[in-house]
Order: C-alpha cells, then sequence, then structure tokens
C-alpha cells in the first residue's frame, strides 16, 4: 500500500484523535470513515426530496406537534 505525508494543523489533529474508535486506530481508519460518511452512494428520490420539502412548508406554517399531543391522540385511540 503506497502512502503520502500531508500536514495538518494541530487542532484538526486533535479533532481526529477524539473520533478515534479505540487508541490505537489509525487516523487513515478514521479519515477513511468520515469518507465514507460524507459519500452518499444512494442519492434521494425526487419524491423523497418533495416530501421533505412539503415537511419543511409544514414547519414553516406551524403545522406540527408536539410528542405530548401525539401521546394524548394515540391514547384516545
Amino acid at each position: 500500500m503506497a502512502s503520502t505525508t500531508i500536514k495538518i494543523d494541530t487542532e484538526l489533529k486533535d479533532r481526529l484523535n477524539t473520533l478515534k474508535l479505540h487508541p490505537r486506530e489509525s487516523y487513515n481508519d478514521v479519515i477513511e470513515r468520515l469518507v465514507a460518511m460524507a459519500v452518499d452512494e444512494e442519492p434521494l428520490s425526487q419524491e423523497t426530496i418533495r416530501d421533505l420539502e412539503r415537511s419543511l412548508e409544514d414547519l414553516k406554517a406551524g403545522r406540527v406537534y408536539t410528542l405530548d399531543e401525539v401521546m394524548a391522540e394515540l391514547k384516545e385511540e
């Protein structure tokens, strides 16, 4: 496996350290995990995007229920 050296700020190195799953995990493994989380192999469908947009419109219009309201409604059924 080929490798390379990169320069990173000490602060970023400290942040990478906090993301290690165990103390001996390599920075390569941490960065690989972060990249895998950042890349979406399955993009959202147009239908899902429309549903999300409708949900945001509901939120902005105040068409929302609290958890207590939902629980009370479910108990009535």
